[in-house]
């Protein structure tokens, strides 16, 4: 009877440990697919998408940047890129904006 529970014991403990391996695993595939914060920023001297910087910035997901979403280059250079001085950084504005400053304040 104590071989029976033993082994009853040892196959449970069994189970439990390859279903927790798996749920890690099929955890760690899905995180593989999404590309990390490194593998999303741009090679430098590059523009990054609008839909990029909407889904990192845009915290009310209204598809337009306001000065208080937005950081970096696009905040130090708000007013100059919000050509309708409506508050917001669209699409259109954002495609036709000069490039940011490269390095040392020059522009390309």
């Amino acid at each position: 009877m104590k071989k029976i529970i033993l082994k009853i014991t040892v196959l449970g403990v069994l189970f439990l440990f390859m279903g927790a391996c798996s749920k890690k695993t099929a955890t760690q595939d899905s995180d593989s697919n999404r590309p990390s914060k490194e593998q999303r920023r741009q090679p430098r001297g590059e523009r990054p998408q609008f839909s990029d910087l909407l889904s990192e910035m845009d915290g009310n997901k209204d598809g337009k940047l306001s000065k208080a979403e937005v950081k970096g280059p696009l905040q130090n250079n708000f007013s100059e890129i919000d050509k309708d001085n409506d508050g917001f950084i669209s699409e259109t504005e954002f495609e036709s904006a000069p490039p940011p400053p490269r390095r040392g304040g020059k522009r390309n």
